[in-house]
């Protein structure tokens, strides 16, 4: 018979981890003065690249074995910008996003001093180009919010006939909120948006 003992036993240091598959990611909103002003670094994604090819985006990307999420966020940041390490500043971590998608982006926020941001050579594997936005910009500027409903769709493969009401089941809705922000000639949107929202409601009254 299963001793209760050994389940409490089993459990007493154990951590909590998610039950589904989670893409662990790190991003970081890079800062640089220019002219006595910060400016919040963005790059536009490589129209080479699998995912979201030619759109606004920061340095980025998924956790390694081993790494912990600054790690990752730094290592992505020098590869992607073609920076040394020792040019970047880590200021602290932001809230995290959890995406419907099964993906979790840690955020930090740092500075990128010691080279001129007209020297800055991105990865052009990854990197089109970069761009710079004041940070005042955004401190000014709400962000327009869009809602977007996702839903499930009917899947052949699927066994309805083993849940209550089968295909009418009442699957839960998903309803999320879509950020933009439009500067100069660029459109700044989704999670990239979402994260700049964020950092703005936590710095604005300072």
């Amino acid at each position: 018979m299963l001793n209760i003992n050994s389940i409490v036993e089993r459990l007493k240091n154990r951590e909590p981890e998610s039950m589904e598959e989670i893409n662990h990611c790190a991003i970081l909103i890079p800062l640089v003065k220019i002219d006595g002003e910060w400016e919040i670094i963005f790059e536009l994604r490589s129209k080479n690249m699998s995912t979201q090819p030619g759109e606004v985006s920061f340095p980025g990307g998924k956790m390694e074995t081993n790494e912990s999420y600054k790690e990752t966020a730094v290592r992505e940041t020098v590869e992607e910008l073609n920076i040394p390490k020792e040019s970047i500043d880590i200021l602290g971590e932001l809230d995290y996003l959890r995406s419907y998608t099964n993906l979790e982006i840690h955020c930090f926020l740092g500075t990128i001093s010691g080279i001129s941001v007209d020297n800055i050579s991105p990865n052009p594997g990854e990197v089109d180009h970069i761009f710079t936005v004041p940070l005042k910009y955004f401190l000014e500027t709400e962000p327009e919010g869009y809602y977007m409903d996702v839903e499930n769709t009917y899947n052949a493969e699927f066994p309805y006939n083993l849940i209550p009401g089968g295909k009418d089941y009442k699957f839960r809705k998903l309803r999320r909120t879509i950020y933009f922000y439009q500067y100069n000639d660029y459109v700044i949107w989704g999670y990239t948006a979402t994260m700049i929202k964020h950092l703005i409601e936590i710095i604005k009254d300072l």
